[in-house]
């Protein structure tokens, strides 16, 4: 019978996914190179799999450790909520966040869930919108918090959470990068379409054609699963059943942006405060201030 993780081990395996080597996981997380590696051992000879493919500089992921990814992240989270919940006192009062539809259902609906669950008397409205919407939102007063991307350089008035790659997916059942020309999918009317996504593909003398066309990252989720067409999606939001497009295989990253958390300065709470953190911790330690 094989036993469950340790959830010591999965804090290591998250550390070392995030940070791309041992020797920065080590670091965030105060130990030695050695006592990471031996508990990624552990965690691999408990599971019967072979977690992260060691490159000269740093490590990846295996399919095997990008399933067990989410996993890691929902049963940390569980832990940390739960002794949370038992610290804390009772919050109240309303809340309003905004986030990215392209965390609609990976990291941030967990993260509203356990919040839910431990402070059921805390209020919490949400927009699902881009950036741009999202911060008049905050500057007109109607959002507390809000997630954004942000891919100008220099420094963010915001909380930096990590940055994110954007990056060509496929399904593993369809396999639609194949065809030629590449059916891609495309935002209606969207500057990040024009200015970023289709010129990765000219960059590389890659032949599309748009067979897609919508305005939610959702439809993006439908397009690539039932086969319809590639699409660009940031890398911690890739759905079950699809994979990641590597420059082994022609299509190298769009680009990045960093991943920023902002607050209303006219106002805060405990509630607003506490939510604040969870979504801190559930972006891990990649985060930081910039």
């Amino acid at each position: 019978m094989i036993q469950p993780p340790d959830s010591d081990l999965l804090r290591s395996f998250l550390a070392i996914a995030e940070a791309g080597s041992v020797t920065s996981a080590a670091d965030r997380l105060g130990r030695t190179q050695s006592a990471v590696s031996m508990q990624i051992a552990r965690l691999e000879e408990s599971l019967g799999q072979k977690l992260f493919n060691r490159l000269p500089r740093g490590v990846v992921l295996t399919a095997r450790g990008q399933q067990l990814l989410p996993y890691a992240r929902r049963i940390t989270g569980l832990i940390e909520e739960a002794a949370t919940a038992l610290r804390s006192r009772p919050l109240n009062g309303p809340v309003r966040i905004g986030i990215p539809q392209d965390y609609s259902e990976t990291i941030l609906p967990g993260v509203l869930a356990g919040f839910a669950r431990a402070y059921p008397e805390v209020e919490v409205a949400v927009r699902l919108d881009y950036s741009e919407p999202q911060m008049a939102a905050m500057q007109a007063g109607d959002l507390d918090l809000a997630v954004v991307f942000e891919w100008r350089s220099g420094k963010t008035r915001g909380e930096v959470l990590g940055v994110e790659q954007s990056v060509w997916v496929t399904s593993d059942r369809h396999e639609q990068h194949l065809q030629h020309p590449l059916p891609i999918a495309t935002y209606f009317n969207s500057e990040w379409c024009a200015q970023h996504m289709i010129p990765s593909l000219e960059r590389h003398g890659l032949e599309h054609r748009v067979a897609f066309e919508c305005d939610t990252v959702g439809g993006f989720f439908s397009a690539v699963r039932s086969g319809l067409a590639v699409v660009a999606l940031s890398r911690s939001t890739i759905p079950d059943g699809c994979r990641e497009l590597t420059p082994a295989e022609g299509f190298p990253p769009i680009d990045s942006a960093r991943v920023v958390l902002y607050r209303n300065p006219r106002g805060s709470s405990p509630a607003i405060e506490e939510l604040a953190a969870m979504i801190r911790r559930a972006f891990g330690p990649a985060g930081g201030t910039a």
